[in-house]
């Protein structure tokens, strides 16, 4: 299935994050990369700053494996592109998949982008409509606008739901696990 997003997205991913309902997990995962120039490889995607980045190295498709150590809820995936700093290099269309391993990879969703600038999130969903659990994600960059070869990808966070149905996930907030002690005594 192909989601379109336009240029005029304007999301406030962290509201959800101040609000205690999502949680960015990306810092529990093993990244890696399909290729990257040196100076602009997973650091430079982690950091909180939008004015550093990714930038692949090589034959697309380019890809950005999250490896989990524990099968982990995701909620969205957010990642942040400027198509009027990076023009050619911006993403125009990604596969996202998702599985156990490398080996037996699914794809979630495929989304083509429109000249972005700021934050997209990809909701991933199960068959019924919940959100997905899985060991691994890959981001796959299908294709660039004006058929760039190389990518820029400025930031990626991976979300989580805090509560998942009625039970909280571990280390969440401690008041949350004290009332879940109070409640089960």
């Amino acid at each position: 299935m192909l989601t379109k997003f336009s240029d005029a997205q304007t999301v406030d991913i962290f509201k959800d994050e101040r609000d205690g309902k999502l949680r960015e997990v990306g810092d529990q995962a093993v990244w890696s990369l399909s290729s990257c120039k040196p100076g602009f490889g997973v650091d430079q995607l982690r950091d909180d700053s939008n004015d550093t980045y990714w930038q692949s190295d090589g034959p697309q498709p380019h890809t950005v494996s999250i490896q989990f150590r524990r099968k982990t809820t995701i909620h969205d995936v957010c990642l942040y592109a400027d198509y009027k700093a990076d023009e050619s290099y911006t993403p125009n269309r990604l596969s996202i998949k998702a599985g156990n391993h490398a080996n037996d990879l699914t794809e979630v969703e495929q989304i083509e982008l429109s000249e972005p600038t700021g934050w997209v999130c990809i909701p991933l969903k199960d068959a019924h409509d919940k959100p997905i659990r899985t060991f691994m994600i890959q981001i796959a960059v299908l294709s660039n606008h004006q058929n760039g070869r190389d990518t820029h990808i400025r930031r990626i966070k991976i979300r989580s739901p805090v509560n998942y149905g009625d039970v909280p996930y571990p280390n969440t907030s401690n008041s949350v696990l004290k009332n879940l002690v109070y409640t089960i005594r």
